[in-house]
């Protein structure tokens, strides 16, 4: 079997980037979930989506590096390994933030007239917003230097 292609490992990191975006969106889910079963909460069933999530998360972020590497190693691309690098970087960060803000939100939750609590959610959601947005640089970043003729 040849190796595949560069248009065939970025079409690869898109749908693996497509995963990751579903992902979050069920860990989201899952936490909004888990906090309408307060003020007794069913950590157990949480913990159990946490678990799975993070086992989803570690297989994307494992082959997104197996693609990084062929990029540089067998298609002389290290543009775009370096683009898949600085990523990873943010994709590491915004799964601690979003980690952050669920407990923010249960704090919320569990103590509502504690202003703290609020100004924490505030604060966490900003640097999320922050996350995104380089995020999304980065990946226009390698949107444009994939699209470049070789």
């Amino acid at each position: 079997m040849s190796s595949p292609d560069v248009k065939s490992l970025v079409r690869r990191f898109y749908v693996l980037q497509a995963e990751r975006v579903e992902a979050y969106k069920l860990f989201e889910e899952g936490h909004e979930a888990y906090l309408r079963t307060g003020p007794h909460y069913d950590f157990g069933h949480y913990r159990q989506l946490v678990h799975e999530i993070t086992k989803a998360f570690c297989a994307i972020s494992n082959e997104i590096l197996e693609v990084k590497e062929r990029l540089h190693r067998d298609f002389d691309r290290p543009d775009l390994s370096e683009h898949i690098e600085k990523l990873q970087r943010r994709e590491k960060q915004k799964l601690e933030l979003t980690a952050k803000l669920q407990l923010a939100k249960q704090s919320v939750q569990d103590h509502p007239d504690d202003e703290g609590c609020h100004e924490k959610v505030r604060e966490i959601k900003q640097d999320i917003i922050k996350n995104k947005e380089a995020l999304s640089e980065i990946l226009q970043d390698f949107k444009y230097d994939s699209e470049e003729p070789e």
